[in-house]
């Protein structure tokens, strides 16, 4: 290792520890995305509310879907028959989120699944428009924080009490519902405005249960002093039974399967990861120099034998002196019977072809047809057609290959 390869290195891990000394003194900034993940503590992830779950529906069995999606969930537990079909399970799909980008195919089976009787409960600040449009029901979603924006239930026996939540939007509410058949579960504004924004719509024969404020239920909110009640309280409308969690993918999220991922999530093991990486370019930009000329390639000549045969077989065929190609052909067949299987090719007869059929082992009838076709051809006084080239060309090939 020469001199200037040591200064590098000893440069790298100066800048090294200068960084992690750095970073170590500094704290670490808060992470405020909504990512509604069961496993985030930041302040808009799910992780309070997953361990609390439990409690906030009690005597109810909570099933987690994180690994599929909900159609393949729900096609499993169909059960066709002949009239209707059925479902193996019965409850409520749950799904809390910030945006509602479940696919076309899942909403499809889960209208299907209320349909038989079950519910839906979605809690995010958009819906699939597949499903606004098939409710009957219309959004605002451009979202406005505003200081003093509120939000309560819409009856007064399950709870009067308005909550004051961190970025709740004014204009996130629903602008179109069918008064006649949904009923108005909660609202939300401020001294000047007030919007629904919790929704309950029958489908068929069961429920949807649309909610348009997720973060009531992300850990700032529960943790903050009383806001745990509003949740409780947007809750208490969940239909009892067992409840189906759709955790998988919450905002588009998706896990990396990179081994650095940890290193990367972590700031101070990314710049040193990057460090690395600059120093390793830098090693190889000043010291990987070549110690010799480039070797040619030399390329081998060319084999132009059956370039050439190409072209004399093209321009044979192209003038239509089949006589001469079929002349070749057999000259060229006969030829290589006698170096491979020392037949002697002067009389073309019964014992020709017996001698040949034993030790070719080519069907003898394949062998009786192409002796026939030459000892006609030879007997012929008039000019072949292209026909008879194509029937001898045929003929050999079969014995040769």
């Amino acid at each position: 290792m020469n001199k200037s390869v040591k200064i590098y290195i000893a440069i790298l891990v100066f800048v090294f520890a200068l960084i992690v000394i750095t970073s170590a003194n500094k704290p670490k900034p808060i992470d405020w995305r909504p990512t509604y993940s069961v496993n985030d503590k930041i302040p808009y992830g799910l992780y309070v509310f997953d361990k609390e779950i439990g409690g906030l529906l009690k005597k109810q069995k909570i099933e987690r879907i994180a690994t599929i999606t909900p159609y393949e969930f729900l096609d499993s537990k169909y059960i066709p028959d002949t009239i209707s079909g059925k479902y193996s399970i019965k409850g409520t799909f749950f799904n809390i989120a910030e945006l509602g980008d479940i696919d076309d195919q899942s909403i499809t089976e889960l209208f299907y699944f209320v349909s038989h009787g079950n519910n839906a409960f979605l809690s995010m600040k958009t819906f699939p428009q597949s499903i606004l449009d098939s409710l009957k029901i219309e959004i605002n979603t451009n979202f406005q924080a505003a200081p003093n924006a509120k939000v309560w239930m819409a009856n007064a026996k399950v709870s009067s009490k308005k909550y004051l939540l961190k970025d709740v939007g004014i204009e996130n509410y629903f602008t179109k519902i069918d008064t006649a058949t949904t009923t108005i579960l909660g609202y939300q504004g401020n001294q000047k405005e007030k919007h629904v924004n919790f929704i309950k719509v029958p489908y068929s024969g069961g429920y949807f249960y649309l909610h348009m404020q997720p973060v009531a239920f992300t850990n700032y909110h529960l943790l903050k002093k009383d806001h745990y009640q509003y949740a409780e309280n947007v809750l208490s409308y969940m239909p009892k039974g067992n409840i189906y969690w759709y955790t998988k993918g919450q905002n588009s999220e998706s896990i990396s399967d990179s081994p650095l991922r940890y290193i990367l999530s972590q700031p101070a093991l990314k710049w040193a990861w990057y460090l690395l990486l600059i120093g390793i370019l830098i090693f190889i930009l000043f010291n990987a120099k070549r110690k010799q000329r480039i070797v040619p390639i030399l390329k081998p000549l060319p084999n132009l034998t059956v370039d050439f045969t190409k072209t004399i077989g093209n321009l044979y065929y192209q003038e239509g002196d089949h006589d001469n190609i079929i002349d070749k052909k057999i000259i060229y067949f006969l030829e290589r019977i006698r170096n491979e299987y020392l037949i002697d090719t002067t009389k073309l007869d019964d014992t020709f072809i017996q001698k040949l059929h034993h030790k070719s082992g080519k069907e003898e009838k394949d062998i009786r047809e192409l002796v026939f076709l030459i000892n006609e051809y030879r007997r012929s006084y008039h000019g072949s057609l292209e026909e008879d080239l194509i029937r001898i060309n045929n003929a050999i090939e079969k014995i040769l290959n």
